[in-house]
């Protein structure tokens, strides 16, 4: 639900911001809401137990920062499409609204097989009561029970319930309290990856966001939903009927010469107005 602060929590988690992440744009800084897709990664301290021994170093993941607002449930259906793990956002003090129900619903039925959801229970600093008191305590222990018999009515039953204020005292000079705990449940949650897809797998890519960048070309952001691209390689944009070659690619800022199913990617080809 709008104002959950579900921006501000992807602000905490966040090590890498791309071109379109936290409210970036003007329209949302001046209504101060988020409007559009925000996309930003991070990487957890160490490999989790359970995925140790399959040759990863590194987990990264990427967040899809999703509006709130009622009006922007397409926008919200299109984020949920490219999404594996969800993390709803829940503000302590207010519980359930409306639009934290819609989002729910839409997690249900957007994909096949998500690999879980993870509730938040954001703001807990401004729950009744001091910090580590009883009546803290009694609140947040009220909070999480009527939650938890509303998951129990979904597909998500069972989901961990993690309190943590992202921004506590709405001030940017208090660090976040109970990361660590959502950064555990995530880390449980994580599976390893499926297979490499058969050579010659059509390259598919969700585009998001495009942009002009002087002397380059043209930069489209985009998940990559099936195959893989390379440097030279040549694209079709079927809305247009264009075919363009790729001119370099980025992963989070990271120069790469090939981006396959599941990477973030900024595509960077020539000939092609950024205002499509």
């Amino acid at each position: 639900h709008v104002d959950s602060g579900k921006t501000s929590l992807a602000r905490a988690l966040s090590q890498v911001y791309s071109t379109a992440s936290l409210d970036k744009s003007p329209q949302s800084q001046e209504r101060g809401i988020t409007l559009d897709l925000g996309f930003s990664s991070f990487s957890l301290p160490d490999v989790p137990e359970h995925l140790q021994g399959n040759g990863y170093t590194r987990v990264q993941y990427t967040i899809v920062d999703c509006p709130g607002h009622a009006s922007l449930i397409r926008t919200v259906i299109g984020g949920s499409l490219i999404t594996s793990l969800y993390i709803l956002v829940v503000d302590a003090c207010k519980g359930f609204q409306t639009q934290t129900s819609e989002g729910l619903v839409v997690a249900e039925i957007a994909s096949a097989e998500p690999l879980g959801m993870v509730v938040v229970l954001n703001k807990c600093d401004m729950l009744p009561g001091a910090p580590d008191s009883a009546e803290r305590q009694a609140e947040l222990q009220k909070v999480t029970t009527k939650i938890s018999r509303l998951m129990a009515m979904t597909r998500f039953r069972g989901a961990p319930i993690i309190p943590l204020s992202a921004c506590p005292g709405a001030t940017a000079t208090r660090p976040p309290e109970g990361l660590p705990l959502l950064m555990g449940a995530l880390a449980t949650m994580t599976r390893v990856p499926p297979p490499p897809e058969p050579a010659g797998t059509p390259f598919l890519a969700a585009v998001d966001h495009c942009f002009q960048l002087k002397g380059q070309g043209t930069v489209m952001t985009s998940t990559v939903l099936r195959g893989s691209v390379g440097i030279n390689d040549l694209i079709e944009i079927p809305a247009f009927h264009l075919q363009r070659r790729v001119k370099s690619m980025q992963v989070f800022r990271r120069p790469v010469q090939r981006v396959s199913r599941g990477d973030r990617a900024g595509i960077c080809v020539s000939q092609l107005e950024g205002k499509l």
